[in-house]
């Protein structure tokens, strides 16, 4: 049974059989006491034949100039939209980019996007990739030619938005449509968090310290405050990246980036913005001994985390209760293979 909410132009719909976060293609769904979303969805409403153009579109290698890569490629759904075999993201004629892929989850409460928050709206962000000499290396002119040049699409894009035009807009529209569905919020915390379940001792004391020592920067119930830190991460001199200080030019903001969401972080390493820690006791071990003084280095970070190795366990044990596994095989987002193996 459902029931269906109206919200201003947008329909928000709790599937109950799947519980208070459940899936469906067709709607954007604020799980309860999460905070307003930021995304302007009277500009883009959501609908079931827009959202599954922008799935189609996702997962489609026609977006990249040689046909070789896709979304998909850097930002598999079973990896919680992204990468897990390389440090950096990978593109055409085997290319490396600079940057870690980030996952791809909770975005409508997202303001700002790219690690070092180049891109402001989420109906634009594609174009980086797309454009990316290491990435895509293509532009929209040649993407909507592809397009109009299929039998697939000029269905697609009618079914979407009743026209017969296929343009750079709609395009987007529908990839941030497809995006937006991608809500990450029935792991066990969140099922805790319900008074479905509880926490066993282990994970009790793990969320107390996480709680004590992580949740400044990773606030419940996003995981982050998508602020832009340095986290004191000794700098890679072969990348030579300074984070948010490129789209600023402001030198207060050497070496920042974005604080990641940690949901799901059981199945996105590599971790940080270049991926250098292949496991994640690694990135905890860093904020208890890693972390290297600079002049931008968050004043929350000037001391390190006081944990045992009994305490880095628990802690890393808390954060395997943010897995959500409904999230990494709903097939709603999964490889829309009727397109393509058919």
């Amino acid at each position: 049974m459902k029931y269906f909410l109206i919200f201003g132009t947008f329909i928000l719909v709790i599937a109950l059989t799947a519980g208070f976060c459940g899936k469906t293609p067709r709607a954007f769904i604020v799980p309860p006491n999460w905070p307003e979303s930021t995304y302007d969805f009277k500009s883009n409403p959501l609908t079931v034949e827009g959202v599954e153009l922008g799935r189609v579109l996702f997962y489609d290698p026609i977006l990249s100039s040689d046909n070789s890569i896709s979304c998909a490629n850097c930002h598999s759904p079973y990896n919680a939209f992204t990468h897990v075999d390389h440090a950096l993201s990978h593109g055409i004629h085997d290319r490396i980019g600079k940057r870690n892929s980030p996952a791809l989850m909770n975005l409508a409460w997202y303001k700002e996007f790219m690690w070092d928050g180049a891109i402001h709206n989420l109906d634009v962000q594609p174009l980086a990739p797309i454009t990316h000499a290491d990435e895509m290396g293509s532009n929209i002119n040649d993407v909507i030619s592809r397009l109009k040049n299929t039998e697939l699409y000029p269905k697609l894009f009618h079914a979407a938005f009743d026209t017969d035009e296929i343009t750079g807009e709609y395009m987007l529209k529908a990839m941030s449509q497809f995006m937006l569905t991608l809500v990450s919020c029935d792991s066990k915390y969140d099922r805790m968090k319900r008074n479905e379940i509880a926490f066993n001792e282990q994970e009790l004391h793990g969320y107390g310290l996480f709680i004590n020592h992580c949740s400044a920067c990773h606030k419940e119930p996003l995981f982050t405050t998508n602020d832009f830190v340095n986290n004191g991460l000794p700098m890679d001199s072969s990348l030579h990246d300074h984070g948010r200080m490129n789209i600023t030019q402001n030198s207060k903001d050497d070496r920042k980036f974005k604080i990641p969401t940690l949901r799901n972080v059981e199945f996105t390493a590599p971790y940080m913005h270049d991926g250098r820690f292949k496991k994640l006791s690694a990135a905890i071990e860093h904020y208890t001994s890693g972390i290297q003084v600079s002049e931008t280095l968050d004043s929350l970070l000037s001391k390190p985390m006081n944990l045992t190795k009994e305490d880095q366990v628990d802690l890393l044990t808390f954060l395997l209760t943010l897995s959500d596994r409904k999230f990494l095989f709903d097939d709603s987002h999964s490889f829309p293979k009727k397109y393509f193996l058919e």
